[in-house]
């Protein structure tokens, strides 16, 4: 069983910034990509950034220069720093994660319940 929990969120007024962590637990071996989606009210959830096991990192266009995307591999946690934030960036962030659970086991992503940003202008 894993559990990953986003945390962070919150209400920031425009040009503001936010720190959003992802703590991934239970039974894990190993992790791979992690990644943040974010998805705003009657939109689709949509790609935000993702980085690799070894720190390799990818952004959406919309978020490039602004957010960076971090993680710990000790506390199977990732981070996003956002800053000059946009009011176009209110949604709700998700956390997933490809875990690896034990050595018979195939990689398979999990998500988080997602933490709602706020940006007000």
């Amino acid at each position: 069983q894993v559990q990953v929990v986003e945390s962070g969120g919150g209400l920031v007024q425009a040009g503001g910034s936010l720190k959003l962590s992802c703590a991934a637990s239970g039974s894990i071996l190993s992790i791979g990509n992690m990644r943040w989606y974010r998805q705003a009210p009657g939109a689709q959830r949509v790609l935000v950034a993702t980085i690799t096991r070894g720190g390799d990192t990818n952004y959406a266009d919309s978020v490039k220069g602004r957010f960076t995307i971090s993680r710990d591999n000790a506390k199977n946690q990732v981070y996003l720093q956002m800053n000059s934030l946009k009011p176009e960036d209110t949604a709700v962030y998700y956390c997933n994660a490809d875990v690896i659970t034990d050595r018979y086991s195939t990689l398979r992503t999990y998500w988080g319940q997602g933490t709602q940003v706020t940006v007000s202008s």
